[in-house]
């Protein structure tokens, strides 16, 4: 465990470095503020492929992949170098593009190696820690990414996140696991795999619930995200600088939540952790509402408490569930039906702002939440939530 959150904090250090700066880039070599915003899409792209891309984690051993997939960022990215005038911006897209997919495996691999790794009553530990030391590091890389930015341009970012990348795969390539290679059937076919992944997944009684409610919390999450500067703006009367007070309160609030969510986890089911999660977020996101600053701090640290219980209880259930040989799968699967609807948010919540006041959208917002998570928790106590259950296994594959 010890070994694959050191890779996590390294490797998450390079990478948000160089999501920050690379709008930053495009911006200053351009101008344009389109082409800048469009460098957040090219990263957050491939994740519509996950499906696919998640099929590679399954077929190899998962370790070695992880060692592959650092090796290749950490020689690709002082290509940057060459990226000095606007005419090349072209280039700092493509590997924008190479980036998005790299980390769509990445993650994949990442959630089927700890899911064989470690035993199931570990693996909330593991992720809420995954999520405190991925939040912990945002507090400190964008500081870091944007002075060098300033002082040196976008090359010495680029050669940070090459090297984060390069020590990154020599802790997985020392991580001490043992995997067995892929059992290899002579019928195997990427298409049906990646199928398989996802009937594994509407399959499972465990899975759909929080995945759906994982997309549906994400959905709420990127509008309420869109509506930030109005809040500062109108609300607040603050200039949009102070958007980053919020974020950096959030934060925090995102580092408590991940050393709590493994201990909760371990007492209550992931169906009601995610409903909590998403109900502590739908109301901070409705107080957000109010005029006061204060309010508004405690709001920001509240949807940073509850927002990632959502993903670890996606997460973990996951690793808990799927079968051995199709964690990659089922985890890519699941990230992209939980992640693709914030994208879709933000540009859905820009138009929102334009023509509802947000003192009408953040409170119905907080009502669709809290709706949401009641008929969750209902659901599950139905369902007989807290009742341990078999995975749903492959082709009668044992775990």
């Amino acid at each position: 465990m010890r070994w694959y959150l050191t890779g996590v904090v390294v490797s998450g250090f390079g990478t948000t470095a160089m999501w920050l700066v690379s709008g930053i880039w495009v911006k200053s070599l351009t101008g344009s503020d389109s082409l800048a915003a469009l460098t957040a899409f090219a990263l957050w792209a491939p994740v519509l492929l996950g499906p696919l891309l998640g099929t590679l984690a399954d077929r190899v051993r998962r370790r070695p992949l992880l060692v592959v997939l650092d090796m290749a960022m950490a020689l690709l990215l002082p290509l940057l170098l060459w990226v000095e005038s606007a005419d090349r911006v072209w280039l700092l897209f493509g590997v924008l593009v190479l980036y998005g997919a790299q980390g769509a495996v990445h993650e994949a691999a990442e959630q089927a190696l700890a899911a064989t790794a470690l035993d199931a009553s570990r693996l909330g530990t593991l992720n809420g820690l995954r999520m405190t030391a991925n939040e912990s590091v945002k507090l400190v890389a964008p500081l870091v990414a944007a002075g060098l930015f300033a002082r040196y341009g976008g090359g010495p970012v680029a050669l940070l996140d090459a090297a984060s990348f390069a020590v990154a795969a020599a802790v997985f390539a020392l991580m001490p696991v043992r995997e067995e290679r892929p059992a290899r059937s002579a019928d195997r076919h990427w298409w049906r795999e990646t199928a398989e992944g996802v009937r594994l997944l509407r399959a499972s009684p465990a899975l759909r619930p929080l995945v759906a409610t994982g997309a549906f919390t994400m959905l709420l999450a990127g509008v309420n995200g869109a509506a930030i500067y109005a809040v500062v703006d109108r609300g607040l009367g603050h200039s949009p600088a102070y958007a980053g007070v919020l974020y950096a309160v959030q934060g925090a609030g995102s580092v408590l939540a991940g050393l709590v969510a493994g201990p909760l986890l371990r007492r209550v089911p992931a169906r009601t952790v995610a409903a909590l999660g998403l109900a502590l977020f739908a109301v901070a996101a409705g107080v957000r509402a109010l005029p006061y600053e204060a309010t508004a701090l405690a709001a920001s640290a509240v949807i940073g408490l509850g927002l990632p219980w959502v993903l670890v209880a996606v997460v973990t259930t996951v690793q808990r569930e799927a079968p051995a040989e199709a964690v990659g799968r089922v985890a890519a699967t699941a990230n992209t039906l939980v992640f693709a609807p914030n994208a879709l948010a933000l540009a859905l919540g820009a138009g929102l702002v334009a023509v509802v006041d947000v003192r009408v959208l953040l409170p119905v917002l907080a009502v669709a939440g809290t709706a949401w998570a009641a008929g969750l928790t209902v659901r599950g106590r139905r369902a007989g939530a807290g009742r341990v259950k078999e995975p749903v296994r492959a082709h009668g594959a044992g775990r």
